[in-house]
């Protein structure tokens, strides 16, 4: 039994493939999401590696952002749903999950059972996203894939207030202005993302052990801010961005299962 879970983010596309529950087949991940062609891109790689075609596979749940659009999936669902069941299959005694995408920033409180239990989320502002965190990397002529690394050589505490994008650019570049170096900057920037997601998760309820997804989780400075601020560990899995596809693939093969039960 082959079952695909396809997550449809806002800056990338993941997809995981299982045979008969287990992740064995594999997985796919292009950095490019809705509206692109990201989507085509992640299942071309997939099948093409695996000598598949759509037709094979039992069961499709898709979710993210885009899952709407994604017109070949059998069922769609919530990330968040997705989310605490990728990582309820990954951590089975995660109880919370803190998933910061490319346009939003979700708290995910798990049962014993590894299901939502509750959530908060934050999806009407980039403070706190992997997008804020783009703006910030182009104003200090750096990536996002070196601003952890750069995190590691700050020497200076220095404090971004604002939580308004915006308003974030504008200390960013007063900071340069006045000679700050941009290690310490970065810090800053993490430091204020970290106060901020810390903030939404301590609404949803924070119970160890504490698990953090998405693209945004692959930045370590980010990690350490974010355990500092909630004074505890925050365990990052080994796939971060791929917890959502994984979900999905696992409900399909829920799914596909209950349909041959039924037959």
């Amino acid at each position: 039994m082959v079952t695909l879970g396809i997550d449809i983010g806002s800056a990338a596309t993941k997809a995981v493939i299982l045979e008969d529950g287990t992740r064995v087949a594999g997985e796919a991940k292009v950095n490019m999401g809705t509206g692109t062609s990201g989507i085509q891109k992640t299942l071309d790689l997939l099948l093409e590696e695996h000598g598949l075609s759509m037709e094979d596979f039992d069961y499709i749940v898709a979710t993210g952002y885009g899952r709407k659009w994604f017109k070949q999936a059998d069922r769609e669902m919530s990330e968040l749903s997705c989310h605490a069941r990728g990582v309820a299959h990954c951590v089975p005694d995660a109880r919370t999950v803190i998933d910061i995408g490319g346009q939003d920033a979700k708290t995910i409180r798990l049962g014993k059972n590894g299901r939502m239990s509750n959530f908060v989320m934050n999806d009407k502002c980039a403070a706190g996203t992997g997008r804020f965190l783009e703006v910030m990397a182009n104003i200090l002529e750096t990536s996002v894939d070196r601003m952890g690394a750069l995190d590691e050589l700050a020497t200076q505490e220095l404090q971004i207030s604002a939580t308004c994008t915006v308003f974030a650019e504008s200390e960013v570049i007063s900071q340069l202005s006045r000679g700050k170096c941009r290690e310490d900057i970065v810090r800053a920037i993490h430091e204020s993302v970290a106060k901020r997601v810390a903030s939404m998760a301590k609404r949803a309820g924070i119970e160890d052990k504490v698990v953090m997804t998405g693209g945004v989780a692959q930045n370590p400075g980010i990690v350490r801010a974010l355990s500092r601020e909630l004074n505890r560990d925050v365990q990052v899995p080994e796939e971060p961005q791929m917890m959502g596809a994984l979900g999905a693939a696992l409900f399909a093969y829920e799914e596909a299962v209950s349909g041959k039960k039924a037959e």
